[in-house]
């Protein structure tokens, strides 16, 4: 940073996979207590403001700890099991991580089980980087496994634009898509292809506000087969209390600046992992165990951060100065404590 290769405006994040040192046929069932998320406190008051809003009276708290089976590998019992469309299934851990977008260089990686969701910790790990290289965030580009409420809306509070990639959903064969149904906010209604209303019911605990047709209407509508197949005639229609935020990243994705924003990614993050798998090791985790993995991708991240600060001190006329600053900066880069 001292030298001018990162700004902290623009960064790039994503996550990708290290096939764990273990076989995916040994492993035990196990279940475990699923940790709510760190967001939870800020739905529930979000949802208690859209119910009194409303005129209906905020939910009574809940306390009840989720349940899962998991597979749990008994070579490597740190590592996850992952099942994704498109992707190998197995034990496999997950290397988050985010560049700048000057000169790619890597300022943050985190490790974490393959099971994980790729969204799960990225609003955390942004924030550790504001506050400990004193970023000044204006634009992020994501990929469609980040386009999750929580982080549109959590952008959105901290003002910074976000490029984020559209994850399409496709409604039953021969039903209509949800985007058919129109909003309009000033009466708080949905309209249908047929210019009937679906008005406001509830908001769940989930945070999403329930809107519902009248079936007495749907009931001879001609629309009725590409519209519902309930058997009371009643078509429901959810938004989330925080679909304001998701909107406004889908006018980023769609505007010039959020186009030429997230076209750099192919020069950025995705050219970074490419670099690591290539060059560095990184498809395969050499160790066993979460810590013995993170130190493996950070010295992948070391080792790719000093060849580019080599490059372009060279470029400067700096090159004899080159061995001095690795022994300086190593240290740096190596160290990454967990908060």
């Amino acid at each position: 940073m001292q030298h001018g290769f990162i700004e902290g405006k623009q960064l790039f994040t994503d996550s990708t996979f290290l096939k764990a040192n273990a076989s995916k046929s040994k492993f035990k069932k196990q279940k475990v207590t699923v940790t709510p998320k760190d967001y939870v406190e800020q739905l529930e008051k979000a949802i208690d403001e859209d119910r009194i809003q409303h005129g209906k009276k905020p939910l009574k708290k809940q306390i009840q700890l989720e349940e899962r089976e998991i597979r749990v590998s008994t070579t490597d019992p740190d590592s996850g099991y992952m099942v994704r469309d498109g992707k190998p299934e197995g034990f496999f851990y997950l290397d988050h991580r985010t560049v700048d977008g000057k000169y790619n260089f890597i300022t943050d990686v985190y490790v974490t089980l393959g099971n994980v969701h790729d969204s799960v910790p990225y609003l955390e790990r942004l924030d550790r980087q504001i506050s400990r290289f004193g970023f000044q965030v204006e634009e992020v580009a994501l990929d469609a496994g980040y386009l999750t409420m929580p982080i549109c809306q959590g952008l959105k509070e901290r003002e910074i634009f976000a490029a984020i990639a559209h994850r399409s959903f496709r409604p039953k064969k021969g039903l209509f898509f949800k985007w058919q149904f129109k909003y309009i906010p000033e009466k708080d209604v949905y309209l249908c292809p047929a210019k009937h209303e679906l008005s406001y019911k509830t908001t769940n605990r989930l945070g999403y506000r329930e809107y519902k047709s009248n079936p007495q209407v749907c009931k001879n509508c001609s629309f009725l087969s590409k519209c519902t197949h309930s058997k009371t005639y009643t078509k429901t229609i959810t938004r989330h209390v925080w679909e304001d935020a998701k909107e406004w990243a889908r006018q980023n994705r769609l505007s010039a600046r959020g186009k030429q924003l997230y076209k750099r990614r192919s020069q950025t993050i995705e050219r970074s992992f490419a670099d690591a798998k290539e060059l560095h090791g990184l498809r395969y985790a050499r160790y066993r165990g979460l810590a013995k993995v993170r130190e493996q991708c950070l010295l992948i991240a070391v080792a790719q951060n000093i060849k580019k600060m080599a490059l372009l001190l060279s470029k400067r006329g700096k090159g004899f100065v080159i061995c001095l600053i690795f022994y300086i900066q190593f240290p740096l880069f190596v160290y990454f404590p967990e908060t």
